[in-house]
């Protein structure tokens, strides 16, 4: 790999990821409602699993949606559905500490790594960076 694609690629994987999203939002929100400790599992959800989509995304799982096209809407609306539903709850949540700290808990490991595969701004990272910086074998 040239230098100069592994600095795109660089430049690419840190504006990405610093950029807002559903994830850095949720982190945020985390840190500040329940401390850094108790949301190391929620980023580290967050890198498994977004590793774990990039990696199935790699090996092929696009053809899945270009041989069955209603799965991508699928995908799609219950992306929709599940940050319409975020949007909700925290538009709707009381918002004092002592209510929060009764009813909520920090995102599980488990949740955060689900949560990719229906992060639309995780899906276009991996779909870009894979179109674009991935070597083909043909």
């Amino acid at each position: 790999m040239s230098v100069e694609i592994l600095t795109a690629f660089m430049a690419f994987a840190f504006v990405t990821s610093v950029t807002p999203g559903p994830n850095n939002l949720m982190l945020m929100n985390s840190g500040a409602s329940f401390g850094i400790r108790k949301t190391v599992p929620h980023v580290l959800g967050i890198v498994v699993g977004f590793i774990f989509m990039l990696l199935l995304v790699g090996l092929g799982i696009m053809q899945i949606f270009q041989r069955f096209p209603v799965s991508y809407d699928i995908l799609k609306v219950s992306s929709i559905a599940y940050l319409l539903y975020l949007a909700f709850k925290i538009a709707t949540s009381n918002t004092t500490l002592e209510h929060n700290a009764t009813k909520t808990k920090p995102f599980s490991f488990i949740q955060a790594a689900m949560f990719q595969w229906i992060n639309p701004k995780a899906w276009t990272m991996a779909l870009t960076a894979l179109s674009i910086y991935a070597t083909s074998s043909d």
